[in-house]
């Protein structure tokens, strides 16, 4: 228990209240319904194209990111984003972690609803992955910006885990691929904006890195 205690005490202010939201919506919507019931979660606020772009619904771009089809869409989603968040939240700060957050995850969501209006595929989506995709992008631009000063990170590292991420959501089934590759390409760009930020004139330490 102390362990837990310590562990939770160690993350990050800002991702920890991300990853504790995700929960506790999750935890409200299994109480008073089916998590995995797509028509549920559509009257609860997941994404459907045609409600955002020809209702005007535009909260769903974000609601959605607090939504999750069951426990293990909620598990992995938040594993990934406990870390990799906390990382991102470090070397970006409060502020700039969220603009890349949200900002990466809206973008991935507006992606995923302008391809359904194009395709006439219309699909529910929900899911925080848009944004932890963002969180990706940037990691992957912090790592270029800094040509190995980033101790937890070399961009071998960080290349393969985009690829792997992106090539495993292609060869799934039930996964919003354009929310995912929308996330990554602006949470990229969001911090390649952000680049005098991410630039460190010396090698940090890696005990100061990770806490």
């Amino acid at each position: 228990m102390q362990e837990a205690v310590d562990f939770i005490k160690s993350r990050q202010p800002v991702n920890l209240a991300i990853v504790l939201t995700n929960i506790i919506v999750f935890i409200v919507l299994s109480i008073i319904g089916n998590t995995e019931n797509g028509y549920f979660m559509v009257m609860h606020g997941a994404d459907y194209a045609p409600y955002v772009a020809e209702n005007g619904q535009y909260y769903r771009l974000i609601t959605c990111m607090f939504m999750h089809f069951g426990i293990r869409h909620l598990f992995n989603n938040m594993l990934v984003l406990i870390f990799l968040g906390d990382d991102l939240e470090r070397l970006a700060g409060k502020l700039r972690f969220l603009i890349i957050y949200f900002g990466g995850g809206l973008i991935g969501n507006m992606v995923s609803v302008a391809y359904d209006m194009r395709t006439g595929d219309y699909s529910i989506s929900a899911g925080a992955s848009g944004a932890i995709f963002a969180v990706i992008g940037a990691l992957v631009a912090v790592v270029i910006l800094n040509k190995g000063k980033v101790p937890a990170y070399t961009r071998r590292r960080m290349f393969l885990m985009a690829s792997l991420s992106v090539l495993q959501g292609l060869t799934a089934t039930g996964v919003d691929n354009c929310a995912h590759i929308g996330g990554m390409a602006s949470g990229f760009i969001l911090a390649m904006l952000f680049h005098r930020k991410f630039i460190f004139e010396e090698r940090i330490p890696v005990e100061d890195f990770r806490e």
